[in-house]
């Protein structure tokens, strides 16, 4: 068992910046493929980024260039926002995968208005 909690949501303005930040129960790194999601309202949840054990990445089209997905040891995860935009909205989910099982954090809410 994995449980995953994220932080760093809030109310930004379009323009702005945030870091989500996601904890992770215990050392993953090696055997979990993580990932952040996110769940506009009336919308699908969609993959935004994810990091394979070996550290590639990958992006949605809509955040290249915007976002940055990273960890700085065996149980953070991080997704530093940056020129944030309306449609970026949404509860943002913390995600680690291994051989067909998910682990999911409860979300944290991204917010971006004027």
């Amino acid at each position: 068992q994995v449980q995953l909690v994220e932080s760093g949501g809030g109310l930004v303005q379009p323009g702005g910046s945030l870091r989500l930040s996601c904890a992770a129960s215990r050392n993953i790194f090696s055997i979990y493929i993580m990932g952040w999601y996110r769940q506009a309202p009336g919308k699908q949840r969609e993959l935004v980024a994810s990091q394979t054990t070996g550290g590639s990445t990958t992006y949605v089209d809509s955040v290249k260039g915007r976002f940055t997905i990273s960890r700085d040891n065996a149980k953070n995860t991080y997704l530093q926002m940056n020129s944030l935009k309306p449609e970026d909205t949404a509860v943002y989910y913390c995600n680690a995968r291994s051989a067909g099982i998910d682990y999911w954090g409860k979300g944290t809410l991204v917010t971006v208005s004027s």
